[in-house]
């Protein structure tokens, strides 16, 4: 990685070999790759670290189907379940639980159709689905294999139970990498820093007041991203990517949190520890106020109380809102920008941060040191390639 020019910073300068921008999911764990790696780093965010999309309520951790495989869907399959071995060591070092569970995911199927495609897709998660000795399957059922749990109604063609899905807490995630960090040696966060100048040809940031010498920078401010890199590359024809809102609802409810995530037309149903469920989330293009929650919330609460009994008379404790990174072809956006060579974009997950985040940092970090990396990006997910879109 090329050294930051000041080995010695004077008052109100600080270098650093990484500058990472943005202290959500994916800053945090670049970060806890970067500490892990020896590399001195500093991570600043224009707020609190998780404050953002990342501190959500929502949690769940969804394949993609297993039919027409690919890249993209061999590499999301390979992170959720490198997920669990990260958790563990996570937790095992900071001694603060993620709320993580391999709950898996049932999803009623309304129509005869669905069921005839689910049967089809079952053989798909037999040839796909496998890690090692590891096998992870897509069952159709007739009914629930859970009582009480969603109404058999729900699936008048049946059910599927994936057993692939997790679920995290994601404060819960967010305080455990926080943690991490905070006990780091190759890491200085500031929060509340917003950057106020980002020269990555100069290799210089103004932060919170600091002028921050870097080698790398890895931006990784979720759709505030966007901006940035949009001014950053001349002559293109639509905006590399967009905030989605999205709202979701936290019940208290006297469920098992092994219980498994109910996914039904857009709505999730997530059972926590400690007697809670979460219920989200809408996908809105537009919006007034990126924070508050509206009528569209108030039907994702009702049809999840339709379908789950134990939500029936479960009090709302909380009701949230946030705005998601989706870049213009959707999936997420890493790699180094091809003008501006010590900026390495990290964003646009939209739905699947949480799952794809710790093996997108890790690639980030192994980009910005010029290593070589184990982990094979989907060319779908490169900087370049959205570039390409939206230069059409």
């Amino acid at each position: 990685m090329e050294k930051a020019d000041s080995p010695a910073p004077a008052s109100g300068q600080s270098s650093c070999d990484l500058l990472i921008v943005g202290g959500g999911i994916m800053g945090l764990w670049a970060a806890v790759h970067a500490e892990r790696r020896g590399i001195s780093t500093i991570l600043a965010d224009a707020g609190s670290l998780g404050g953002g999309a990342s501190g959500g309520l929502l949690g769940a951790l969804m394949p993609h189907m297993p039919d027409r495989w690919s890249e993209k869907k061999q590499f999301q399959f390979d992170a959720l379940v490198s997920l669990e071995t990260e958790i563990t060591a996570l937790e095992a070092e900071t001694g603060l639980s993620a709320g993580y569970n391999r709950s898996g995911r049932l999803i009623p199927l309304p129509k005869p159709h669905l069921n005839r495609i689910a049967r089809g897709h079952s053989e798909d998660a037999e040839r796909h689905w496998r890690a090692g000795e590891r096998r992870f399957h897509w069952h159709v059922l007739g009914r629930p294999d859970v009582e009480g749990w969603v109404e058999a109604s729900a699936g008048e063609s049946g059910f599927v139970h994936d057993t692939l899905a997790a679920r995290v807490a994601p404060r819960s995630l967010i305080s455990a990498l926080v943690a991490f960090l905070r006990r780091a040696r190759q890491v200085r966060v500031m929060e509340n820093a917003a950057v106020a100048d980002l020269n990555p040809d100069r290799g210089t940031a103004e932060i919170g007041g600091e002028t921050i010498t870097f080698g790398r920078c890895i931006l990784a401010a979720g759709h505030q991203s966007f901006s940035v890199l949009q001014g950053l590359t001349p002559d293109l024809k639509k905006p590399l990517g967009q905030p989605v809102k999205g709202q979701a609802a936290l019940l208290k409810a006297d469920v098992d949190p092994a219980l498994p995530t109910i996914f039904l037309d857009g709505l999730y149903v997530v059972a926590h520890e400690g007697g809670y469920a979460a219920v989200g989330s809408t996908s809105e293009n537009r919006f007034d106020d990126p924070h508050s929650t509206d009528a569209q919330l108030d039907a994702l609460i009702e049809a999840a109380r339709a379908i789950v009994p134990a939500l029936r008379n479960a009090p709302v404790i909380e009701r949230w809102a946030g705005l998601r990174p989706k870049a213009i072809d959707r999936d997420p956006m890493i790699g180094r920008h091809p003008i501006h060579p010590r900026l390495i974009a990290l964003t646009g997950g939209f739905k699947v941060s949480f799952g794809l985040a710790h093996r997108l940092a890790e690639a980030a970090v192994c980009i910005a040191g010029d290593t070589d990396c184990e982990i094979p990006l989907p060319e779908s997910f490169a900087i370049s390639s959205h570039i390409a879109v939206a230069s059409r």
